[in-house]
């Protein structure tokens, strides 16, 4: 489903976190969120796009670790 929104609740479960992890990440200003009253809310093409930035070069390094260790 396109512009899915996702609750506190969806989004820890979505990411397997504890939602304390996820308030965190809203205190720090880390995780693309916006606000509906006083509830959070969560894009989740906006949360992949943010996931999938959080570690960039990790997919690559770990190829590259896996190609050194093959005889």
């Amino acid at each position: 489903m396109s512009g899915e929104v996702l609750t506190v609740a969806d989004l820890c479960e979505y990411l397997r976190v504890h939602r304390s992890t996820i308030y965190r990440l809203l205190k720090a200003r880390q995780i693309p969120a916006f606000r509906i009253g006083s509830d959070w809310r969560f894009n989740r093409e906006h949360i992949d796009q943010w996931r999938l930035k959080q570690t960039p070069g990790w997919a690559e390094e770990s190829s590259e670790a896996t190609k050194k260790e093959e005889p």
